[in-house]
């Protein structure tokens, strides 16, 4: 198995490398790419050193088998032809093709078997926050199609990258010295605050980060279900959390959602009010599951249900999802 990663300086190819390595991936050649200004850096995998190598318009991609690239949606597009020319597969954690008809979309819970068919070559990585709700909701559809779904997103300082989470670390320094903080990766400082926006608007009111909930958990669920969501950027530093509110056809009990969840594959469900037990960010950074709490009947819906979850989107709503990708297509024979 010849794996590339593109990309592999930022906070998500890093992640790449610690994930690959973790779940033992079978790698035989492992090819890393950046861009001009990562490239020549060097990285250490399985005891072995590797050099970025430049992202240009060649050959490098000839004999890759499998691609996880996370390098902007500009550089996607620019290099996806590139990557995918010889036969790789080019699982993509950017939202250039997300939306496309011809791209799966794929949470390998909910979706797994729509990575077969990649007329392009390439498998679209959904959105952070949409991963790690789909994985939830999906249980809970099986029990009673979903109609409609509310999210109000508690989104960490990591989703803006690794120079946003040393922004966080810095704000809070200069605040707790006296000194006017530093604001360059947010539209305002974070530290001490939450910031009720993430990405740019829409003409509709809604951000492209909240457009993507409703379109993306749409395409990877097969569903109708109308999805409204708020996002907004607070200030911990890594792993999302998410207050997600459904109506369903016919009434699901917490007790029949709670062992639904439990029993589905990449869920860890800490629901435990008598005892304070719930999941929080703090302790589900470096987590593989989505954790889930504060499963409850939705007091202002009769058949509502509403819950409470957490997960490391760098993980799990990035790195852990593409590789679960790899690992089902290498697992069914799907991969040249």
């Amino acid at each position: 198995m010849r794996v590339a990663i593109v990309g592999a300086s930022g906070a998500v190819g890093q992640e790449f490398l610690r994930v690959l390595d973790e779940r033992n991936f079978p790698i035989d050649e492992l090819v890393l790419f950046g861009s001009q200004r990562s490239a020549g850096r060097k990285y250490a995998f399985r005891g072995k050193e590797y050099e970025v190598k430049l992202l240009q318009h060649n050959d490098d991609f000839k004999d890759i088998d499998v691609a996880f690239v996370s390098a902007g949606g500009g550089t996607s597009k620019e290099f996806a032809e590139t990557i995918t020319k010889h036969g790789a597969v080019m699982i993509d954690n950017s939202s250039a093709f997300r939306m496309d008809e011809d791209v799966p979309l794929v949470v390998p819970e909910c979706n797994a078997e729509d990575a077969l068919n990649r007329p392009r070559g390439i498998i679209a990585n959904p959105n952070c926050t949409t991963i790690m709700m789909v994985v939830c909701l999906q249980p809970l559809e099986q029990l009673s199609h979903i109609k409609r779904i509310h999210i109000a997103s508690y989104q960490a300082a990591s989703g803006a990258g690794a120079a946003a989470m040393a922004e966080l670390e810095q704000q809070y320094r200069e605040v707790l010295d006296g000194k006017e903080p530093t604001v360059e990766k947010f539209a305002y400082q974070l530290a001490y605050n939450v910031i009720p926006q993430i990405d740019v608007f829409t003409d509709n009111g809604y951000t492209k980060e909240e457009m993507k909930m409703f379109n993306e958990t749409r395409k990877i669920m097969h569903t109708d279900a109308a999805c409204s969501a708020m996002c907004v950027r607070v200030p911990s530093l890594r792993s999302h959390s998410e207050a997600v509110w459904i109506e369903t056809e016919t009434p699901i009990t917490p007790e029949s959602a709670r062992e639904a969840m439990s029993q589905a594959e990449g869920i860890t469900v800490i629901d435990d009010p008598a005892t304070k037990q719930y999941p929080m960010p703090l302790f589900t950074a470096g987590k593989d599951d989505v954790y889930v709490g504060r499963i409850r009947k939705d007091l202002a819906c009769e058949n509502g249900l509403t819950f409470w979850l957490c997960g490391d989107q760098i993980k799990k709503g990035a790195a852990l999802n593409a590789v679960q990708i790899a690992e089902y297509l290498i697992k069914v024979g799907n991969i040249k």
